[in-house]
């Protein structure tokens, strides 16, 4: 029969073949309102009932309700059993098609990853370069996995207290873009009804507020603190630090932490892990006594030049296979020496293996 239906964009009518020839099956019709969830497939296929369904008509009809059922009713589009992509940039003779951003999204285990302490920071850090410049690009089930990620994130955040600063980050990003582009309604550059993404952007603002009134209980306890340890303790404490922000919030605990988290070799050591020798020589900055401030300076370089990134645990691209996937989850590699074909993949990297 050929793809019939009143909308071209509908998944078409049922139909039924008969002695008098093929009838249309009225089962979709708006005549079910809104008691759509409590029909049972089972009565409906009963033989004591019309005999509209028979065989494997009833079959194929109970298979299709039940998945608009779970399309509708689930938060998650699409599970996949493989957590790999490979990565197409282009159709070839074996291969036709490419690999959007949308996609990988879906396949890659991203909703348990927010879990995972090493891959947090990944992952909030990829939904905030998606949110600054590739909203656009994402389809309909990606923004449904994009959205239900990003919740899962907020409630940890809530929940255990995990990096609320980079969470607000995220979402001021997010919410900044959004309300740029819900303002270019007419130019269609979001994929979806705008009503979606003003309720969407309703939920983020939402999310900002609850983490703006988010209070950090104190812990009591009767064991060591932070404070009973030794300097050379404290102080090792302060250098495993990457970030300056946590730097000086660690120092605002204790007369002695902010002591030790003014030290000039402190932030001398932050400056060589971020930046390189030549971009010191173009932002001297020296202090009073002829010394370089290197506390101000670190400062001044991030507004010039990226911090260096650091993650516990990334994403992994397979020179051999094109196969982009979480390390641990592994992938179906056919080179000689797999671990030398493997190759980081930061979010940004992510972001570019899908710019054609």
């Amino acid at each position: 029969m050929p793809f019939l239906g009143q909308d071209w964009r509908s998944p078409g009518w049922s139909w039924i073949k008969t002695e008098d020839g093929w009838k249309r099956i009225e089962l979709y019709g708006n005549e079910l309102g809104d008691n759509n969830n409590g029909i049972d497939l089972e009565e409906l296929c009963d033989e004591n009932k019309e005999n509209l369904f028979t065989g494997n008509v009833c079959e194929v009809v109970a298979k299709k309700r039940k998945k608009d059922l779970y399309n509708n009713n689930t938060k998650s589009q699409f599970v996949y059993q493989e957590k790999w992509i490979y990565v197409q940039k282009e159709s070839t003779r074996e291969r036709h098609g490419y690999c959007t951003l949308g996609e990988a999204f879906n396949r890659l285990d991203f909703s348990s990853a927010t879990q995972d302490i090493q891959r947090f920071t990944y992952v909030a850090k990829l939904l905030q370069l998606i949110a600054r410049s590739q909203l656009p690009s994402l389809s309909g089930a990606a923004q449904k996995n994009y959205f239900n990620v990003l919740e899962k994130i907020v409630r940890k955040v809530l929940e255990d207290y995990h990096n609320p600063r980079l969470i607000k980050e995220l979402l001021q990003d997010l919410s900044s873009t959004l309300c740029i582009l819900t303002r270019g309604m007419g130019k269609s550059v979001l994929v979806g009804n705008i009503n979606i993404w003003v309720c969407r952007l309703e939920t983020i603002l939402n999310w900002q507020q609850q983490l703006n009134n988010l209070q950090i209980p104190k812990q009591l306890s009767n064991g060591m603190t932070l404070r009973d340890l030794p300097l050379d303790m404290q102080n090792n404490i302060l250098y495993k630090f990457s970030d300056a922000c946590d730097i000086i919030n660690l120092g605002q605990a204790t007369p002695t932490l902010h002591m030790l988290s003014e030290d000039r070799h402190l932030w001398k050591k932050l400056c060589q892990f971020h930046f390189a020798e030549k971009q010191f020589c173009r932002h001297l900055i020296l202090s009073e006594r002829g010394h370089v401030d290197w506390k101000v300076m670190y400062f001044t370089l991030q507004k010039y030049y990226p911090k260096r990134e650091q993650y516990g645990d990334t994403l992994h691209f397979c020179r051999h296979c094109s196969i982009l996937f979480w390390k641990d989850s592994g992938h179906p590699c056919t080179a000689n020496d797999p671990d030398n074909c493997l190759v980081p993949v930061s979010p940004q990297h992510f972001i570019d293996l899908f710019k054609f």
